[in-house]
């Protein structure tokens, strides 16, 4: 074999490896030109210090619930408790048959997060999410002090809780401004994953914005995260929380490389809501809405896909009473450009109810102006009452719950129909959503909703069922399999 003369520079790459897998680098190649120390990689951060500042102001949550038990609960029920909660619960002894038996509360572990101290006298937030159903909250400290908090208020809309614990002089996190993070920077994020309290892990900012909220875009990062780090802050290379760690996206319900926080400044703005009157107020405008597609615009003559396309209009709403009809394409709110049904939802409820909003909207190919007056959206009491009419209605092993059609409605369909406000169960499964209309059950035409909530109470839960349902001016049969209640 011929052999092969080297180069000066590969002679020199030949030699440094040589020399490396012998345990030595030749000091010749130690010295770097200006070249090679330009290229050379920077070292990664160290966050001890940014530890060291704001360590003490995370916390441990974990929460308890009160279960009801029978006296003289049997030996299968004792051992589930003891094995599942680790609560060893004695045996009591049994009531004589005669008498009726009390039940009886216990107190067992629901579930841990995390959170930080804002104010030195002791208000924490966490996610709502956290503290959600719980009976008791309680509060750990770094230096190992437990108190029991008290809910001061939270939101499920951009799961922010507040709490309070009766303390001072506490240590505090420094709060940043989210609106000056930037795509790339290092972060680090302190919780109690699993439980294992104050846990730091580290990642940078891949996205500023991402639409996976109703009322507020999430910062996404690659910061570890998992169960139990809920709540816990996310802190920039300044040692100021930019946001509150609270989702995760996961196939495993573990972490696969990308996590999601509240943006601080939206959590600041909740919370002090959340602190003034225990719930925060949000607009309504009373519709329901669609998706843009390019298809759509396209058909609408809209020079590109943007816009929310209205596809009912609530009776009495302010939306009706300033003229919205169904079909209209929302492109301005308030001023706002209106890109995406989230930039919507989110304008419409930052604005404060009673406001007076211009809003454009496009029309037969034109676009028009309209005014009208922002309702409050009432979250709780919304929920209330669709509970309560679920509960009513027994019709739903279809999993859809409707409305009678509005004025506008009646009049593009004058057969008749009914609106869904809301889908679950087999409905959902199979994609119907708010603001289909649905005209026939099983190739019965449906008049009004008191019909066919009459026809659905006499489907057999044992035979699929067939719904002819309209969207977007367009017609399809839906095959439904019924849920047994």
């Amino acid at each position: 074999m011929k052999a092969q003369t080297l180069s000066p520079v590969k002679k020199m790459v030949s030699t440094l490896v040589v020399s490396a897998c012998m345990g030595f680098v030749a000091p010749t190649f130690m010295q770097l030109t200006p070249v090679a120390m330009a290229a050379a990689p920077v070292g990664l951060p160290d966050f001890t210090e940014l530890v060291e500042k704001s360590g003490p102001a995370v916390v441990n949550i974990r929460t308890t619930e009160k279960i009801s038990q029978q006296q003289g609960a049997d030996d299968e029920q004792l051992e589930f408790f003891r094995r599942f909660f680790g609560m060893p619960i004695p045996k009591q002894t049994p009531a004589p048959r005669n008498r009726k038996q009390a039940p009886q509360e216990e107190e067992v572990p629901r579930g841990v997060g995390s959170g930080f101290i804002v104010s030195a006298d002791g208000y924490v937030l966490t996610n709502a999410h956290v503290v959600d159903g719980a009976s008791e909250v309680y509060v750990k400290l770094t230096d190992k002090r437990e108190f029991k908090a008290k809910v001061v208020g939270s939101d499920k809309g951009t799961d922010v809780a507040v709490l309070k614990i009766e303390a001072s002089k506490l240590p505090k996190i420094t709060i940043g401004d989210s609106d000056k993070i930037k795509a790339g920077e290092w972060v680090i994020a302190i919780g109690s994953p699993f439980d294992l309290e104050n846990t730091v892990t580290a990642g940078i900012i891949s996205a500023k914005a991402r639409d996976t909220g109703d009322y507020v875009p999430l910062i996404q990062t690659d910061v570890a995260v998992n169960p139990g780090n809920s709540g816990g802050p996310l802190i920039n290379m300044r040692g100021e929380v930019i946001g509150i760690n609270s989702q995760i996206y996961s196939r495993s319900g573990g972490y696969m490389g990308i996590s999601f926080a509240i943006p601080i400044d939206e959590a600041m703005r909740v919370a002090e809501q959340l602190k003034q009157h225990g719930r925060v107020s949000r607009g309504r405008i009373g519709v329901q809405m669609g998706e843009m597609s390019k298809e759509i615009a396209e058909s609408l003559g809209l020079p590109k896909a943007q816009g929310v396309p209205i596809a009912a209009v609530e009776s009495g709403s302010p939306a009706e009473k300033a003229g919205v009809q169904d079909g209209d394409v929302v492109l301005k709110f308030n001023g706002q450009n209106i890109e995406s049904r989230a930039e919507l939802l989110r304008a419409v409820g930052a604005t404060r109810p009673g406001t007076k909003v211009s809003m454009s909207v496009w029309r037969k190919n034109a676009i028009k102006e309209l005014t009208l007056v922002v309702a409050e959206r009432d979250a709780d009491k919304v929920a209330q009452k669709a509970d309560k009419k679920q509960k009513k209605e027994l019709s739903n092993l279809l999993g859809v719950y409707v409305a009678d059609l509005n004025e506008a409605q009646k009049k593009a369909l004058p057969a008749g129909g009914v609106v869904i406000e809301s889908v679950d169960g087999a409905a959902a499964a199979v994609g119907l959503r708010p603001g289909d209309l649905i005209l026939s059950l099983n190739q019965i035409d449906v008049k009004d909703t008191k019909q066919f909530n009459a026809m659905l109470a006499k489907l057999d839960p044992k035979k699929p069922a067939v719904l002819l349902v309209r969207r977007e001016n367009a017609s399809q049969f839906v095959l439904i399999r019924p849920q047994a209640q």
